[in-house]
């Protein structure tokens, strides 16, 4: 993830975060990089550097991405560090206030030389690193990177016999029954997670109708001590047959609802979501339904779903 995206996610209080708005930050004219360019003109390194360009933001942040260094992706770490040095002089007379820099994996070697600079780990992907350097008054504004993880789990139910969809997991020490699920990947909305885990652990599809509840728990151990939110969604079959994975799944069946609202052989948050499934289902889901609704973002083209309790028709007309 380039760190000038605007996925990453913005505090409030006048936090800065790098991206955002309307329309991607342009990058800074050669012109502006002048300085740091004179003194490595006869520089090994000077003809891969020539390649970088600073990008700034709407809230007074400038990043750059040694991705796009020309070549070979070796560079002189003295050139680099050279240049870093002068550019970031050069950044605080303008009155930036925070750099972001993008370090592939391949560069690595560069890390150590921007380190020891003052920048420090923002976050890393897979093949990259992402470091900062504040440079406005006072403490760190900039936001902190991702600090949960998301976990679905869908309760499917057969209105037409009262039966909910369980699995046992294969890998757990207990042997305990418990709605199908996992982790959500990036980018995917919270009914689409549920549909897909449902199907790929037990074979059956279902719909997305509505969030039933949510855990939130910190320190996880199966976060790498993050904390994990997990929700349980209420969902409709579209299909009967199991046909379940033997790598994930020991067991899995169509239980009776009271049934498992009643057994002990459970986990914690299943037995309360069934008893809460259970009630739904005899005096009406319109009592225990999370809906959801889509809006439109204040950023051009892009989209969000808002879930919360359904709206009587007067309320949700209101203008």
């Amino acid at each position: 993830m380039l760190p000038v995206a605007g996925a990453e996610r913005f505090r409030s209080r006048g936090r800065h975060r790098p991206g955002g708005g309307r329309s991607p930050p342009r990058p800074a004219p050669l012109s502006a990089m002048a300085g740091p360019w004179r003194g490595l003109r006869r520089a090994r390194g000077w003809a891969a550097l020539a390649g970088l360009r600073a990008r700034t933001d709407k809230f007074g942040g400038v990043s750059v991405d040694l991705g796009e260094l020309r070549g070979s992706p070796r560079l002189e770490r003295a050139a680099f560090g050279r240049w870093l040095r002068e550019s970031v002089s050069q950044w605080r007379d303008e009155g930036r206030i925070a750099v972001w820099l993008r370090v592939p994996i391949l560069q690595s070697s560069l890390v150590a030389v921007a380190a020891s600079q003052g920048f420090a780990f923002h976050h890393a992907e897979q093949g990259s690193s992402t470091l900062t350097l504040w440079l406005g008054e006072g403490p760190s504004r900039l936001p902190g990177f991702a600090t949960h993880q998301l976990g679905v789990a869908g309760a499917v139910l057969d209105e037409s016999t009262g039966k909910v969809l369980v699995v046992q997991d294969r890998n757990k020490t207990i042997n305990a029954w418990k709605f199908p699920g996992g982790l959500s990947n990036p980018g995917e909305d919270i009914g689409d997670t549920a549909v897909r885990e449902v199907f790929e652990e037990t074979g059956i599809k279902s719909e997305f109708k509505s969030i039933l509840s949510i855990r939130q728990q910190h320190k996880h151990p199966g976060a790498f001590g993050k904390s994990d939110m997990y929700i349980i969604c209420r969902m409709e079959p579209a299909s009967f047959r199991i046909s379940f994975c033997q790598h994930e799944c020991l067991r899995c069946e169509w239980m009776d609802l009271e049934q498992l609202a009643r057994t002990e052989n459970t986990t914690p948050i299943t037995s309360n979501v069934a008893k809460l499934l259970l009630f739904g289902y005899r005096e009406g889901f319109d009592r225990i339904d999370i809906t959801m609704r889509e809006f439109p973002a204040v950023y051009t083209g892009l989209f969000y779903k808002l879930y919360h309790r359904e709206l009587p028709e007067p309320y949700r007309n209101m203008t």
